[in-house]
């Protein structure tokens, strides 16, 4: 994997210096390495004092049974306080905590006092429907406000979440809410999804003919279609919610109280419930986003442009963001709708000063060209952050020219779904910006790179990402699964936590991510399992066998690419057979997972002992030679794969 990869990483000599106005009045400067370094837990500890808990810890960090971590040990704490009541008590209820733009223009502006007002009110409603502490509540909603008051009543109330991204089918819905037992789901009719109403509802109602434990939906009118409705089990979020008190005390909990469960892909094809506790992840979080985007709360307007159904919106709109009491921007709909200019327009109208966005969106506007985000006064920004994958450098340095004005910070932050937050990052007012590279794990954060053995690498030379001693907000397991959190995480490298991710430490010293090792792949930030599409691809009757492998693409990173195997009595004639299949992915796994191409072979590379050899259909699928090829069982079914791929173009669509 290293050799191969680092062959492609060009040498990078551009470095951009902290703005001097920004580093003199910097919320973080170098001596917090330092001041972590001397003291790794302490530093941990002074940064939960900024959150407000009811009972302090007895013990910071507890890793007598790793890799089971405990951090703040005998804390008690409450998210939802941290995030909205104390600020209200501070007198802060005025201030707004979000500005939503729906996509088709509807606006609203929501104060940290009405945010409290709704947040009680929700958290009334799911107690008066029988929700407990320690109850799941599924949540698949759009972009809306009331996905983050449904959040927020939820760790309210100690009832952990889990958020199904709205662009998951209603067998991936399904799954999750039987995985951890959900009794309650939030949803929503439907949202607005490129100028048109994209139901959501409908998915819930196939979803929950194979679940029967779930007693009630709550259903938010957003955007008014016809929809389906089940009496006694089904109710509007604006009966129940509305005429509830605006009065909640709320409880303060154990510092390892599971605040939230997110689904991720894995390797098996079964989705892993990574689980997310109180003291910890709120505790990095909220330091993270007040140290990586500089964030001045009175005077910044914060925009993470991501969905809450994933960790960065889980992460950087909702947890870390209020509880650092910021203002934020949050929008419902895609980037080209009403027109291509939409994000820099939101930027304009509400003078964004941090915007925070994935690699994929960058390398888009690229595409579309610089002369639209020049339409726009964009001068507010003052700190670029990018998320979800590895930046190449000439996007990250036209993010840098055309959005920030050749001025502003570009902050490369790595993490995962299960780090909870952001590891390795430049700090805005103390790091040279080097154009692709994440550069240096953050204060308190202990990263290196290492090879096959577990060794670390001298500087200039690849191998693998680890984190070599625990931190607050990692994943403490998989819900339901202690061994699989073992096997997974910590079996590779004993003792290092490993990310899955491939890395390389430059001649400076600096990291350098390089895309997952295993197979998983990442298409616009979204982790897909290989294993997940095959097993959709194979459900479908026409096929008999599926490979599915990540394809470097210059938009999204990476893009599926499926080589399948039709049944022999399978009747063709007439049938687009991509898109039949295309489609398929679709409904049995969402949009995001359709692949780019589907090519029908009769044959796929197969080692002696039967194992299929997907590095090499990899090889294929981008264009390189092909790697050794002896241990197959047959080699020419390369040349023929080869031939059929040539002849077939990318899906245009989507």
């Amino acid at each position: 994997m290293s050799s191969e990869a680092l062959s492609n990483l060009l040498r990078e000599d551009r470095r951009f210096p902290p703005p001097p106005e920004l580093a003199e009045k910097a919320n973080v400067t170098a001596a917090a390495y330092e001041q972590a370094s001397a003291d790794r837990i302490a530093f941990w500890e002074e940064q939960a004092r900024r959150l407000h808990w009811d009972r302090e810890w007895d013990t910071a960090l507890d890793w007598s049974n790793a890799p089971f971590a405990k951090w703040f040990v005998g804390g008690r704490i409450n998210a939802a306080y941290n995030c909205v009541d104390r600020h209200v008590l501070a007198g802060k209820g005025d201030k707004v905590a979000f500005y939503w733009e729906g996509e088709p223009g509807d606006t609203r502006t929501i104060t940290y006092a009405d945010l409290l007002r709704d947040v009680c009110k929700a958290a009334n409603a799911l107690t008066e429907l029988g929700v407990k502490t320690g109850d799941r509540v599924a949540i698949y909603m759009p972009m809306i406000p009331e996905t983050v008051v449904a959040m927020l009543a939820c760790a309210r109330i100690g009832a952990p979440h889990t958020v199904v991204f709205g662009g998951f089918s209603a067998s991936a819905l399904r799954d999750r809410i039987q995985d951890c037992d959900a009794r309650i789901v939030i949803a929503a009719d439907g949202g607005y999804r490129r100028g048109a109403p994209s139901p959501l509802k409908p998915q819930v109602d196939q979803a929950l003919t194979e679940c029967p434990n779930v007693r009630n939906v709550i259903v938010v009118r957003r955007t008014g279609q016809d929809i389906d409705w089940t009496d006694g089990r089904d109710l509007w979020w604006h009966d129940v919610v509305e005429r509830q008190s605006d009065q909640h005390t709320p409880e303060f909990f154990d510092s390892e109280h599971p605040l939230y469960v997110m689904y991720t892909s894995g390797t098996t094809g079964k989705p892993k419930g990574i689980l997310h506790t109180t003291g910890g992840y709120l505790t990095q979080v909220a330091w993270t986003h007040w140290a990586v985007f500089d964030l001045k709360p009175d005077t910044d307007i914060f925009w993470t442009a991501a969905d809450i159904g994933w960790v960065t919106g889980h992460s950087y709109i909702v947890y870390g963001p209020l509880a650092n009491c910021t203002t934020s921007v949050m929008y419902e709909g895609t980037p080209d709708t009403p027109h291509r200019g939409r994000w820099w327009e939101i930027v304009d109208k509400y003078k964004v000063t941090i915007l925070y966005c994935a690699p994929t969106a960058i390398r888009t506007f690229m595409k579309w060209g610089e002369d639209i985000p020049a339409k726009f006064d964009l001068s507010s920004l003052r700190v670029l952050g990018s998320v979800g994958e590895p930046i190449n450098p000439e996007a990250y340095v036209w993010y840098r020219t055309h959005i920030g004005g050749g001025r502003t910070p570009v902050v490369d932050t790595w993490w995962q779904t299960e780090t909870g937050a952001i590891l390795v990052s430049p700090l805005p007012g103390v790091t040279s910006g080097k154009p692709g590279a994440a550069m240096a794990p953050l204060p308190g954060i202990s990263a290196d790179v290492v090879d096959d053995s577990g060794n670390s690498v001298p500087n200039g030379s690849g191998g693998y990402l680890v984190l070599t001693e625990p931190w607050p907000s990692m994943l403490r397991t998989l819900w339901g699964d202690d061994q699989r959190y073992i096997d997974t995480y910590w079996s590779r490298f004993p003792g290092k936590y490993f990310a899955g991710d491939g890395a390389k430490r430059d001649e400076d010293g600096d990291i350098w991510l390089l895309g997952r090792v295993d197979d998983v792949m990442n298409v616009s930030g979204h982790r897909l399992s290989t294993t997940e599409i095959e097993s959709a691809l194979v459900s479908h009757p026409m096929v008999a066998e599926a490979a599915v492998v990540g394809a470097t693409d210059p938009t999204t990173g990476q893009a599926v690419v499926a080589f399948v195997i039709l049944r022999g009595d399978v009747d063709t004639e007439g049938v687009d057979i991509a898109q039949e299949l295309r489609n398929h992915v679709a409904k049995e796994i969402g949009p995001i997972a359709k692949p780019r191409q589907i090519l029908v072979v009769e044959e796929l590379p197969k080692t002696r002992s039967g194992k299929i050899m997907r590095r090499l259909l990899r090889d294929v699928a981008e264009n390189r030679e092909l790697g050794d090829v002896t241990t197959l069982t047959d080699s020419s079914v390369m040349d023929l794969i080869r031939e059929n791929l040539a002849k077939q173009p990318p899906s245009s669509e989507d």
